[in-house]
């Protein structure tokens, strides 16, 4: 199972690779932008390392999973806008390992350090690992992300020490290239060598949700039996900023809320808490079930985002409502502000 527990002999060497890789300081003489990659033997997948510190703030190793964790890597390294909430939680997908002060470690840290017999004092001393995927809330790792993890220390540690001594090991031949270290498998050991390699195509996510028989009957309803249009409305989704969770083991999560909004008056007519997945199904049922409460459609919606869009172009077409994408949802984001300022207590 890919959610199995580490045993005490993993965490073990994780916390021994993590203790060395410290003391070495690396960061003294490297910086975040200095990448290179580390091949996992298992599934090989590139795990992209940034050794973090150079600011003397944040001590750690990060590794940027695949193709989609490099690509949220660039995106907030490019330092373009600052990044939203959204932009974070969707782009995140990355094993850390960093170096805090005792406070910020949770109890079963803080077990597990005692049960291994180990003891830390001052700052920036407490080893914390952490694995951070999209729209959940960042976690304990996993058997098979230790093993892993572990491997990206012990490589590091190699990398970054023939980096102090050769500084331009990371400068490619050809453009969009990164260091990779490859594992060969030798008998029962791994070697591992260089290997100049380009990241994999990012994959592109396609909305396309079929709709439920539930909701093909509600749409011929509305269809036969709504004639009236009138107005403009508002409509996205975005995530709660709150982390929830189902079952008390269970890994928390960022919803999504969905909102529909009146683009005049800023009413609004809906507003939805769902899984992520959950709620790209449900998202033009939501639509349906809105215009059959008010008795009245739409003559046109707005949207901000490419997959909102999407989402609705079918049923707008078939409803014959003008469907506009557009750079700012006014109404919308005042409602959002204003819900989540209700949320936080404000």
């Amino acid at each position: 199972m890919n959610d199995k527990k580490p045993s005490i002999e993993e965490w073990k060497d994780l916390y021994a690779a993590a203790i060395e890789f410290k003391e070495i300081k690396c960061w003294d003489w490297m910086w975040d932008t200095d990448i290179f990659g580390v091949q996992n033997p298992i599934n090989g997948e590139i795990g992209y390392c940034c050794v973090m510190g150079g600011a003397g703030e944040h001590f750690a190793l990060a590794v940027y999973l695949g193709s989609e964790g490099l690509n949220g890597y660039l995106k907030i390294q490019s330092g373009k806008t600052y990044p939203s909430l959204e932009e974070v939680l969707d782009s995140q997908n990355l094993l850390m390992v960093s170096f805090e002060d005792r406070k910020y470690l949770e109890k079963e840290d803080l077990q597990l350090i005692k049960e291994l017999g180990l003891k830390f004092k001052g700052r920036h001393s407490w080893p914390l690992f952490r694995s951070y995927q999209p729209g959940c809330h960042p976690w304990f790792l996993t058997s098979k992300e230790v093993l892993y993890l572990t491997l990206c220390l012990r490589q590091a540690m190699e990398v970054s020490l023939r980096f102090k001594n050769n500084p331009r090991m990371f400068t490619p031949p050809t453009e969009n290239h990164y260091l990779v270290r490859v594992p060969q498998k030798e008998k029962d050991s791994l070697s591992w060598k260089d290997i100049w390699m380009e990241p994999l195509p990012l994959a592109k996510a396609e909305i396309s949700v079929e709709p439920t028989e539930r909701q093909r009957n509600c749409l011929e309803r509305v269809k036969t039996g709504i004639s009236h249009r009138q107005g403009i409305w508002e409509a996205d989704f975005f995530y709660y900023p709150h982390a929830v969770k189902e079952e008390e083991d269970e890994r928390p999560f960022y919803p999504y809320i969905t909102l529909w909004v009146d683009h005049y008056s800023g009413f609004i007519f809906g507003h939805y808490l769902a899984k992520p997945a959950e709620c790209i199904e449900e998202f033009s049922g939501q639509f349906l079930k809105i215009a059959e409460e008010m008795e009245y459609l739409p003559q046109e919606i707005l949207v901000k985002k490419e997959e909102t869009f999407q989402l609705l172009k079918p049923l707008t077409s078939e409803l014959r409502i003008n469907l506009k994408k557009v750079k700012k949802l006014k109404m919308l984001e005042e409602a959002k502000a204003s819900m989540f300022k209700f949320t936080a207590g404000e």
